[in-house]
Order: structure tokens, then sequence, then C-alpha cells
């Protein structure tokens, strides 16, 4: 388990907190449509931070390629109908590049920042020239109003309880998943950032943001420097 991380509830919890059953329930939403629109028709999608393939599997119904990466083996066992590979992001070095990366599920505001710089470094390292970097960032509310909770059409309640902070800039974050016949929690270290300090992230390893491709500004498309 990583420092700071933890999870509950039934069947296989990941390194991170995760719960391998839990993500297998949830919806997609509305991402694969955000990540369709910005990218090429029938690109190669390099998806880092996979899981059980909640959106890998709309992408490639739309036409998309998509290479599956994630470090928990029993939430790759979910992917279904395309290359997988178990591995920490941070780790990664295919030796390929692809017109497309994807970090979602907000993990650039990982709470260690070498860690967070790993995996942009990973994106950097895999993108092909002419291609771009998806990013997924919390919003500006993320981490006040809290205890807030949404209840999904399909069912099952959500929360975030609490984001306590723990020092450098960093907050411990807990929340909660209640479904007619389980509940699972998950309590994991996130980093809030400004828009100056998410450029700056970006910048230290040689990306920039190139369009912002929702309106509240929680997926933006960045860029290798020239």
């Amino acid at each position: 388990m990583r420092e700071g991380h933890q999870g509950t509830g039934p069947g296989a919890i990941t390194p991170d907190g995760c719960a391998v059953e839990l993500y297998s329930r949830l919806p997609a939403g509305a991402e694969p449509d955000v990540i369709a629109a910005a990218v090429p028709e029938g690109a190669h999608i390099l998806e880092l931070g996979s899981g059980v393939g909640r959106m890998t599997h709309p992408l490639l119904e739309r036409g998309f390629r998509v290479t599956a990466v994630d470090e928990s083996a029993e939430m790759l066992e979910h992917v279904r109908g395309t290359r997988t590979i178990c591995s920490p992001i941070e780790d990664l070095d295919l030796g390929e590049r692809f017109d497309v990366v994807l970090l979602a599920s907000f993990l650039v505001h990982a709470g260690d920042a070498e860690v967070r710089r790993g995996l942009l470094r990973t994106c950097v390292r895999h993108v092909a020239e002419g291609g771009c970097v998806l990013i997924q960032k919390e919003g500006a509310d993320y981490h006040t109003d809290l205890p807030r909770e949404r209840v999904d059409p399909s069912g099952f309640t959500v929360r975030i309880v609490s984001s306590e902070p723990v020092g450098d800039g960093v907050n411990s974050v807990r929340a909660e998943y209640e479904f007619p016949d389980a509940v699972w929690t998950q309590t994991f270290r996130a980093r809030p950032m400004t828009e100056e300090q998410f450029e700056q992230a970006l910048e230290e390893v040689g990306l920039r943001v190139d369009r912002r491709l929702t309106e509240d500004g929680t997926w933006v498309s960045a860029l290798p420097v020239s």
C-alpha cells in the first residue's frame, strides 16, 4: 500500500486504496466523450492508470486503439479486447510513442511531488511528435465545502467526506461509495494546485497547456515544449 493510502470494502484493494469490485461497478460518465472530441479519429491512446477499463472499453467501442497500463494485476484482469501492461506508471518506459497519452483520475495531484514528476515524465516519454497529453485535474472546489455527496442515477451514492492537511501542501482525502449491497471507502493523499501551480508542474517536465477541454477546466490538453 502506498503511504497515506488505504481502502476498505469487499474484494481486492490496490496499492492506492482503490477497490477493484467498486471500480468495476462505476459508470464511465462523460469522460470518453471528452476524450473522443479532443483527439483524431482512430488515434492510438496510451491510457495510464486504466484500472478495470472503465474508460478503456468505451474508447475501444469508439474505434480508438488503446494500450492500458495499471499497477494492479487484479484491475487489469477486467480489461478486455486490448493490450494491457502491469507496471507503476512512473516506472514505465515502453520505447514506443503514442498519438495520445491519457492521465486521468486526478493522478496529476499525487501527494508525493516526485511521483507526480514521474507520472508526467512518463507522459512526455511516450507522446509522439504532433501528439498530445490529456490530463484530468481536480475542480477548483474539490477540497472545500465538505462533506458533499452525489447520488448517481444508477443508484449509488458517492461522498467526499473530508480533506485534511497533512503537511507540505498535501491533504488526506476520504471518500465513501455506498451501494444497496456494499460500502467502500478510500483514503488517499492529494496535492491541491492552483492554475499557476499546475502549469508550473507541467513546465518542470517540458509540457505546456494547449487548451482546456471542458468549461470547468478539469480536462486539459498539453503539448511537449518544442
